[in-house]
């Protein structure tokens, strides 16, 4: 079975979708930061920034969708999509609450 087919679902491109956005998350922070990962997200909420970081680390999504739908997968991209509505959902809500 080619690792293509194998992971042309909607499950791993859910999955993927959610922690590529946490990682972009960590490695701001570790670039970005001297403070604790708990006091850089408190920086950013004090700032009324939670909804801007959160956007802005969805962005490697966009880059994740295009590779599954070059190698045509599509399933697989449909979860980025769905992943990435997600996080304007949390994003929406983090900014209006």
């Amino acid at each position: 079975m080619k690792a293509t087919v194998k992971y042309d679902r909607l499950l791993p491109g859910l999955i993927a979708g959610i922690v590529l956005p946490a990682f972009a998350f960590l490695v701001s922070w570790l670039i970005l930061s001297d403070n604790s990962i708990g006091e850089y997200f408190h920086q950013f909420r004090v700032m009324n920034r939670l909804s801007g970081i959160i956007s802005l680390t969805a962005l490697p999504n966009l880059l994740l969708f295009f590779i599954f739908i070059w190698l045509n997968m599509y399933r697989a991209a449909r979860g980025v999509i769905t992943a990435t509505f997600i996080l304007a959902f949390v994003m929406l809500i983090v900014k209006f609450i």
